[in-house]
């Protein structure tokens, strides 16, 4: 439990409520999941504005659950925001997308979801 994910400020905003930390649970493997897979999407399109809010969108839930790599998705993010065309984005999308498929199937695990 809580290898690829923390709950420490998870049960902070939850106030240690086991109902609502585990909607909050739930909420991040169902937003989370749709969230990363458009996020490879518009990379793989180049298309800067939706990967742009595909990160955007994800960065507080990423925070909250403390997966580690809250810079590597704001990279992700600016280049979709600024259209760094120049820039070879992968291998930051392939780090946050490794940690959240590793947090999503910890968390389905933790939680039986």
């Amino acid at each position: 439990m809580e290898q690829h994910y923390k709950l420490f400020r998870v049960r902070e905003l939850a106030d240690n409520d086991e109902d609502f930390i585990l909607t909050l649970a739930e909420t991040f493997v169902e937003e989370v999941s749709e969230d990363v897979e458009r996020l490879k999407a518009a990379v793989a399109k180049k298309d800067y504005h939706n990967a742009y809010q595909a990160a955007h969108k994800m960065k507080p839930t990423i925070d909250l659950f403390e997966l580690g790599i809250l810079d590597d998705l704001i990279e992700v993010q600016d280049w979709g925001k600024f259209q760094k065309t120049e820039m070879d984005i992968s291998d930051k999308l392939h780090i946050v997308t490794t940690a959240v498929d590793h947090a999503l199937a910890e968390i389905k695990s933790d939680f039986n979801l």
